[in-house]
């Protein structure tokens, strides 16, 4: 992987930052980051064709308010261990800007799609929160999403969490089984899920290590998990997967698609705050899903939410099997966007957990 250029990256911090607390913020999402990706590329290139990612970067007002880095597996590449995969870091800061009480927000934000069914997603999302008086919060989620499950690993993964996090363990679980419910399937989206919002302590130095220990062991056991289910489960051009593992996994891809697009709060916040990363917030989206499947489940949304289904199935290309180009991507972010802007009050549809953040209310 390749770091991205200087001046891109004191553009991101602020030309003037000085703040220690967003300083060591950025460098610990850029660590993790640069971890995963690297790491990621290192299974592939034991388990299949080498995938070398690639990196982007976008600027928040042409970079007068921070902006990120997004490393993404290459699209369409023969061979590749993934359907999708995009590995991002953000920071948005206002230090030019005295009305608002958002200080910064600096984020890592990732999700990873095999493309191997019997290898699990991952969505996993690091951030600090400051605001201008100097008080602050970290927000911390993971969540394993096979299309097949695999109890074995779900409990790993549990375990793993529960050893870096402890006590915070069953708060984090409980929200995260909250917020990941999908309530006109009454299912949750993937099979262990963690979060932990507006979590702060008296030692902050103590809370920084916390999120920094679970970024480093969800990477270190998604890594292994990634790798022994590619190795017992290879599919080659000679073998490819079974058509039944395949329909599954466009099944539950398709699932995941309507869980973020209809449900998810931190999406669609950040669709609502600024149109400027729109692909890298759309990173989250599978490549391919199935529209037909997707039209059967409008009669289960609470109104208007069927209105919204309507418009991200006017977005897709004609098909039952619809490929989730960029195109595709910044069609369902309008989509998304003109909804909520025309119908404020299905926000309080949304998925929380105990806490429902005021991202948006910080960014005004």
């Amino acid at each position: 992987m390749s770091k991205p250029e200087l001046s891109q990256e004191t553009q991101i911090r602020g030309a003037n930052a000085t703040n220690s607390s967003r300083d060591s913020a950025l460098e610990l999402v850029r660590e993790l980051q640069a971890r995963f990706v690297c790491g990621l590329e290192a299974v592939t290139g034991e388990t299949s064709e080498e995938v070398l990612f690639e990196d982007s970067s976008w600027l928040r007002d042409e970079g007068r308010h921070g902006g990120g880095s997004r490393f993404t597996a290459p699209l369409d590449h023969d061979g590749c261990a993934f359907d999708r995969a995009s590995v991002n870091v953000s920071q948005i800061h206002y230090d030019d800007d005295l009305a608002k009480r958002l200080g910064s927000a600096t984020a890592l934000s990732c999700i990873i799609h095999p493309a191997n069914p019997h290898a699990s997603s991952i969505h996993m999302h690091i951030s600090w929160t400051e605001m201008k008086d100097g008080s602050g919060y970290w927000r911390m989620m993971a969540d394993l999403n096979p299309s097949i499950p695999n109890a074995e690993q779900t409990a790993r993964f549990q375990e793993c969490i529960r050893g870096v996090v402890g006590k915070c363990y069953q708060e984090g679980a409980d929200q995260g089984d909250r917020y990941f419910y999908i309530p006109a399937l009454k299912r949750h989206r993937g099979a262990a899920h963690f979060y932990l919002e507006n979590f702060s302590t008296d030692d902050p130095e103590s809370d920084r290590n916390m999120a920094r220990s679970l970024g480093d062991s969800v990477i270190a056991l998604y890594l292994s998990i990634l790798k022994e289910s590619i190795e017992q489960n290879p599919i080659t051009a000679q073998s490819p997967s079974s058509e039944d593992d395949q329909r599954v996994q466009i099944a539950y891809h398709t699932l995941y698609f309507f869980q973020v697009l209809t449900l998810d709060r931190g999406t669609t916040s950040g669709l609502l705050v600024h149109d400027q990363n729109d692909l890298g917030i759309m990173g989250s989206l599978p490549s391919h899903i199935d529209s037909s499947l997707l039209a059967s489940w409008r009669s289960k949304l609470s109104s208007p939410q069927e209105l919204l289904l309507d418009g991200l199935l006017s977005a897709l290309p004609v098909g039952q099997v619809c490929a989730v180009t960029d195109e595709v991507k910044l069609a369902v972010a309008k989509v998304v966007r003109a909804h909520y802007k025309s119908h404020p009050e299905a926000l309080s549809l949304q998925a929380s957990g105990n806490i429902v953040p005021p991202t948006v209310a910080n960014h005004r």
